[in-house]
């Protein structure tokens, strides 16, 4: 694949009134791939999509001319939890929402690993681990299930690179890709963005532990809190702790060009996600062209 001067910058985006609404949305701020979530955030139930409703989000999607769609799973699942039935509640709604995903044609369903809650370490693993591998055996097919990293707050699991390296290599499965989440690695404290060595270093590092070719998706988020806090909170491009200078840093190692950036900003009118936040995020590659130029 010939490595892209910029990659598609997208957004997550409502699909309030029909799954294919979101591709409305996405197109009147810019976005140029986006990520949606297939039902109700904070709820166990999954919403049903009639073959009606797929049909029309597949073809809409193809006349758009945007780029790859991804699903965001819901927030309350947790595969390394002690509790039996939220593990087993986990498991039923990800491999739901990754059937979706599949029907949608998404390139991947995007979920948190979830916290410990007490567990010992090792054995929270080992649950997660063995959640992801039934997940895969019940959904069979290409997409891919996308563990995000975290901001390392309390007992959450995937904060650290060895440790996200280590479920990659114990779930035994190329389906399992990852998602980067620029301030949650921030705030984490394993991204260091006050120059291009640092950054270099990070994803030598990644690529060592993980690697680059199981990058699935960037969030690209700024952060309102500092580096190294565990304070997950998303701030608006260039507003935040990370800042434009921060991005531009990322921007110029040009090794995640290839990878689809999505933001999950609040917004600057408190809507999510919107065209000021995308040309923003633009803008670190335009200003490196011309430089460079």
């Amino acid at each position: 694949m010939a490595k892209r001067k910029r990659p598609l910058i997208g957004a997550h985006v409502s699909v309030a009134g029909g799954l294919h609404k979101g591709l409305d949305k996405a197109l009147s701020i810019g976005a140029e791939t986006i990520q949606i979530f297939g039902g109700p955030p904070v709820q166990w139930n999954s919403r049903s999509h009639d073959s009606e409703s797929i049909e029309k989000f597949l073809l809409k999607h193809r006349e758009s001319g945007l780029g790859p769609v991804f699903i965001h799973a819901i927030y309350l699942v947790n595969l390394a939890s002690p509790n039996d039935t939220i593990r087993q509640k986990s498991v039923k709604s990800l491999a739901d929402h990754l059937l979706l995903a599949q029907k949608i044609g998404a390139a991947g369903l995007v979920f948190h690993p979830g916290s410990s809650r007490g567990l010992p370490r090792d054995k929270a693993l080992k649950l997660l681990v063995n959640g992801i591998k039934k997940i895969v055996r019940m959904v069979p097919g290409k997409t891919k299930l996308v563990l995000e990293n975290t901001a390392g707050s309390g007992q959450s699991i995937g904060a650290a690179i060895g440790e996200i390296g280590l479920i990659l290599k114990e779930s035994g499965s190329r389906r399992l890709a990852v998602c980067l989440d620029t301030a949650h690695a921030l705030q984490s404290g394993i991204l260091d963005l006050s120059s291009g060595e640092t950054v270099g270093e990070f994803l030598d590092t990644w690529n060592n532990q993980i690697g680059l070719d199981r990058l699935a998706i960037i969030h690209a988020n700024d952060s309102k809190t500092a580096a190294g806090s565990h304070h997950d909170r998303h701030e608006n491009i260039g507003e935040g702790t990370i800042g434009i200078k921060g991005f531009k840093t990322l921007a110029r190692d040009g090794r995640l060009n290839n990878v689809p950036w999505i933001l999950e900003t609040p917004g600057f009118n408190k809507q999510g996600p919107d065209l000021k936040n995308i040309k923003r995020l633009k803008s670190a590659w335009k200003n490196h062209a011309k430089k460079r130029g």
